[in-house]
């Protein structure tokens, strides 16, 4: 069965149109041509008519924590992912990497195994797996708990460096990897990324020579830039080849080091992420990490002590934010919630455009940014 999806302006991952439709077969894009040509061409699809508005593709997320009420790390279940993505799937979310914290290997083999399993039942939405931690700098955990801090070991390389059905994004602090450890876990198909790290520009620039292609919430969690020391930030910033991930929030990142971040990197290396809670998608104010109450204040998650603890925000609030207040093209902020992480996922063949043969993942907002309609392969819901 075809659906022509008709009324909207399209972005195509490159380009804004006007005056077009795009079909869908399946699970797949089929075609894009002009509105007149649509019951000439298809008279068979079932029209939906869009009624003005923005189609795009669908937005990816690859730091999701938690949402529609279920904590990853909490709850390492097929059915935890699902309640995840239906909670982020209003806005705009068609895509994630779910996101465990520090804690036990063995909560992590149990979130790989709930990821691998879904992946298996061709769970649409779920692209992989982030693991975030244990292997942190104590000063810069942030939210973590110390006492899952720890140095990464032959273990933990065994089974990282054999996970062979789910995508792995690992953030660990470069200075606290023994040399050749990036390169093994790089090789074996990891993308290791730099977060809750307190490594020197010289550190971190030996994890770039051994394979480390990223920054876990660039800004957050890492030593700082100086004129003397530039320091992790100074090292994302100064490496064309890496990629960073950046929350757009107004609480974790000020508007104008958004635009640094920006300016400094090549076109394409930095992307939108929410770092999201359980809260996304859910009736919940508050939720418990480690035992500690988490608890929403003015917009952000802190702890009782007010240290931020993740995020709020789905990702058309971090396209609206990044447009809005940081003052980048609509364009390139779509880029930067679909086209972009799917190119750091390596899966730009299939996810971040609409062009035929693509997977039928989108997005259709309106002028002030609220979602009404996403596709998942191919699968229609209306929010």
């Amino acid at each position: 069965m075809k659906q022509a999806l008709m009324g909207a302006r399209i972005f195509t991952g490159d380009r804004f149109i006007d005056n077009q439709a795009l079909i869908i077969s399946g699970s797949e894009i089929f075609a894009l041509l002009e509105n007149d040509n649509v019951v000439l061409k298809h008279p068979d699809a079932e029209i939906v008519q869009l009624n003005g508005g923005i189609l795009a593709p669908g937005f990816i997320d690859l730091q999701v924590n938690g949402g529609g009420g279920a904590f990853f790390t909490n709850d390492t279940s097929v059915g935890a992912l699902q309640t995840m993505l239906d909670g982020h799937r209003p806005t705009g979310t068609t895509g994630m990497l779910p996101t465990l914290i520090s804690d036990t290997r063995q909560t992590h083999q149990a979130g790989v195994k709930a990821v691998s399993d879904a992946l298996a039942q061709n769970m649409a939405g779920i692209l992989g797996i982030h693991i975030e931690g244990p292997f942190f700098d104590m000063d810069k955990r942030g939210a973590h708990n110390a006492k899952y801090i720890r140095e990464i070991e032959g273990e933990d390389l065994n089974w990282l460096t054999h996970i062979s059905d789910a995508k792995v994004m690992l953030t660990l602090a470069p200075e606290h990897a023994n040399p050749g450890q990036i390169r093994q876990l790089v090789e074996a198909g990891v993308i290791v990324c730099a977060g809750h790290t307190n490594a020197h520009y010289d550190d971190v620039l030996q994890a770039v020579e051994e394979g480390l292609s990223g920054f876990t919430h660039l800004y957050n969690a890492m030593r700082p830039q100086t004129g003397r020391e530039p320091g992790v930030v100074g090292a994302a910033l100064d490496t064309d080849t890496t990629w960073c991930g950046i929350i757009c929030d107004n609480h974790h990142v000020h508007p104008a080091s958004v635009r640094t971040a920006i300016n400094a990197k090549p076109k394409g290396k930095v992307y939108l992420v929410t770092d999201a809670m359980s809260t996304v998608g859910s009736e919940q104010k508050s939720f418990t990490i480690y035992g500690e109450e988490i608890f929403e204040k003015d917009g952000a998650l802190v702890n009782a002590e007010g240290r931020l603890a993740g995020s709020a925000i789905g990702m058309i609030d971090a396209v609206r934010i990044s447009h809005q207040d940081v003052g980048l093209s609509l364009e390139e902020c779509l880029r930067m919630a679909s086209l972009y992480p799917a190119e750091y996922l390596q899966l730009h063949h299939q996810l971040g455009r609409i062009e035929q043969n693509y997977r039928a993942d989108l997005v259709h907002f309106t002028h002030d940014f609220s979602v009404t309609a996403t596709w998942v392969a191919g699968d229609f819901k209306q929010h």
